[in-house]
C-alpha cells in the first residue's frame, strides 16, 4: 500500500470522524425525540444519497449481514447501554471499539501485523478518550448490566470496520453505494423498535431540520467515508485516529453550550494526537 493511499485513506477517517464529532451537540438540542426514532429517521435520510445508486444494492448474504449487523446492532446497543448503566461509563465502554480495531487488524486481515508501537498508540488513544469523555471526574456507581450491550455496541462497530476490509479481501466485498441499502434496512429496523419499545413522539420543522442534518452528516455521509477509507487505509492507524472523536465531540459541546475548557481537554488532546503519531509511524 502506497503512502499516498494511506494518506488519502487517513483524510477520508478523519472527514468521518469530524462529522460524527457534531452528534453529541445534535442529539442533545433534540431532548425530546426518542433514541431509536431519531437513529432509524436519521438512518432513512442517511441512505437517500445512494438511492440513484440502486442498482449497486446487490451484496452477498454475508455482506448484508456484516453492514445491518454493523450500523443497526451498534446504534441499539449503545442505546440500550446509555439507559441501563451510567451514560458516562457506558460511553466509556462503548470507546473500546478503536482499540478492538487496532488489537483485531491483525487476527482478521491477512498481511497485518501488531507492533509494540502499535498497542502504545491504541493504549494512549484511549487513555486520551478517557480524558475527554470523564471530564477529570473519577467514575461513580457500581456494575451495571447495561455496560455488557455498551461492549457488544463496541464490539458492533469493531467488526463492522473491520469486516468490510476482511469481505473484500475475500472477494466479497460491497461497493460504498451498498452502505445506503444497510442504512435504510438499519433505520426501518431501528423504526420497528422504536413502535415496539417507546413512546410516540410528534415532531415540530425545527426537529426535522436537526434530524436531517443529523442523517446527512453524522449517520450519513460519515458512512460511506468511512468505508473509503478502511478499504484503502491501514485499519490500525484508523482505529488510533477514531480517538479524535470523542475529545472533538467534548470540545464541540463545550463550545455549544458556553463551558470554560478544562485541563483534561488539553491533555486528552496531547495523549490522542501523540497516539495518531505514533501509529502513523508505526504503519509507515
Amino acid at each position: 500500500m502506497s503512502g499516498g493511499a494511506r494518506s488519502t485513506a487517513n483524510l477520508y477517517a478523519l472527514g468521518a470522524i469530524a462529522l460524527w464529532s457534531s452528534l453529541a451537540t445534535l442529539v442533545v438540542q433534540l431532548p425530546r425525540v426518542p433514541p431509536l426514532l431519531l437513529t432509524g429517521l436519521a438512518l432513512v435520510i442517511g441512505s437517500v444519497p445512494a438511492w440513484p445508486y440502486a442498482r449497486r444494492w446487490r451484496v452477498a448474504p454475508q455482506a448484508l449481514l456484516v453492514g445491518v449487523g454493523g450500523l443497526f446492532g451498534y446504534h441499539f446497543l449503545l442505546f440500550l447501554g446509555l439507559r441501563n448503566a451510567p451514560a458516562v461509563q457506558a460511553n466509556l465502554i462503548n470507546y473500546l471499539w478503536p482499540l478492538l480495531m487496532v488489537l483485531g487488524a491483525p487476527l482478521l486481515l491477512p498481511g497485518m501485523r501488531l507492533r509494540p508501537l502499535h498497542v502504545l498508540a491504541a493504549m494512549l488513544g484511549f487513555g486520551g478518550a478517557a480524558l475527554a469523555i470523564l471530564g477529570g471526574h473519577a467514575l461513580q456507581g457500581g456494575l451495571a448490566w447495561g455496560y455488557l450491550p455498551a461492549f457488544g455496541a463496541a464490539l458492533c462497530w469493531a467488526g463492522f470496520s473491520l469486516g468490510s476490509r476482511w469481505l473484500l479481501q475475500r472477494g466479497l466485498g460491497f461497493p460504498t453505494p451498498a452502505l445506503g441499502l444497510f442504512a435504510l434496512l438499519s433505520g426501518l429496523l431501528a423504526l420497528l423498535s422504536h413502535a415496539l419499545l417507546e413512546p410516540a413522539a410528534t415532531l415540530d420543522a425545527a426537529a426535522w431540520w436537526r434530524i436531517a442534518v443529523l442523517g446527512l452528516g453524522p449517520l450519513g455521509t460519515s458512512f460511506y467515508l468511512w468505508d473509503r477509507a478502511l478499504k484503502h487505509g491501514d485499519a490500525r492507524t484508523i482505529g488510533v485516529l477514531s480517538y479524535l472523536t470523542p475529545l472533538a465531540s467534548t470540545t464541540l459541546l463545550v463550545l455549544s453550550t458556553g463551558r470554560a475548557f478544562g485541563w483534561n481537554l488539553a491533555a486528552a488532546a496531547l495523549l490522542i494526537v501523540g497516539a495518531a503519531l505514533l501509529a502513523m509511524r508505526a504503519s509507515a
